[in-house]
């Protein structure tokens, strides 16, 4: 009994976590939306690029639109719509917009890019609506980038990087919590060697990173 309370409770908790997570992202959308839209919300333009004029692009500002435009598949094809639906849905009278978001060949108005947003990653919308934002609308991008905001993507595709490795290993799912524990010591350990070795710098709190008498 007592351990089926202590289930309930914690999820709960982690419900209450959820909700909070949801609030807080929402807030964020909003927050950002209030301060772009002192600029205008159509700050960037909606077009598709032709092949010539997106190699005007960086090969990094490609390779983020190409991220993006699989972000906003990947969230389409889980909602089980088609691009009709999509356009349909935003109110689109050209869904060839759409599909050239997907195929990582236009650039697009921090309007569409709400909405796009608030239809396909209501639950979660800080990442989806800031790998867009990269990706599509390089000129509000470069407003953010001024504003301190320029990691957030590169920070969260490492997270979203992280996790897809421990999402992927079954065997990992089913340790014990002693195991898992060892194995994430392993990892820590692992790691912090990588990062020294790159870097030239010793992990903190290793012997080498401590003041000398």
């Amino acid at each position: 009994m007592a351990r089926d309370d202590d289930k309930r409770e914690r999820f709960r908790l982690f419900e209450q976590a959820h909700r909070l997570t949801i609030d807080l992202s929402r807030s964020a959308i909003t927050t950002l939306a209030a301060r772009v839209g002192g600029l205008t919300l159509r700050i960037g333009t909606t077009f598709i690029l032709s092949q010539a004029q997106l190699r005007l692009f960086s090969a990094e500002q490609r390779a983020w639109m190409a991220r993006a435009g699989a972000a906003i598949q990947d969230a389409r094809t889980t909602a089980g719509m088609s691009v009709d639906d999509l356009a349909a849905a935003l109110d689109l009278d050209d869904k060839t917009v759409l599909k050239a978001m997907e195929q990582g060949s236009a650039t697009v108005s921090f309007e569409l890019i709400l909405r796009l947003t608030s239809l396909l990653a209501r639950n979660d919308p800080i990442p989806f609506l800031i790998s867009l934002v990269r990706g599509f609308n390089p000129r509000l991008w470069a407003l953010l980038e001024d504003w301190g905001i320029g990691r957030l993507p590169t920070m969260i595709e490492r997270d979203r990087q992280w996790m897809n490795i421990y999402r992927g290993n079954d065997a990992a799912r089913q340790l014990s919590e002693a195991d898992f524990d060892h194995a994430l010591t392993f990892c820590r350990s692992a790691l912090e060697m990588a990062v020294q070795f790159k870097t030239g710098n010793p992990p903190e709190n290793s012997p080498d990173s401590r003041p000398q008498d």
